[in-house]
């Protein structure tokens, strides 16, 4: 019983580290481009690097 007075605090600082993680990465428009990188694994660059 005395194990919850130590996980209870620490599951809601871990819960709240996490939604300010979120909430950081939604202020820094870290979601506006979704479909930029699929496309631009699809496109041939000339200057991409060639592997051996």
């Amino acid at each position: 019983m005395n194990v919850l007075v130590v996980l209870i605090p620490v599951s809601l600082v871990l819960g709240g580290l996490g939604l300010a993680a979120f909430l950081w990465s939604l202020r820094n428009d870290q979601y506006e481009d979704l479909d930029g990188d699929a496309w631009r694994i699809l496109s041939e660059d000339d200057d991409a690097p060639r592997g051996s």
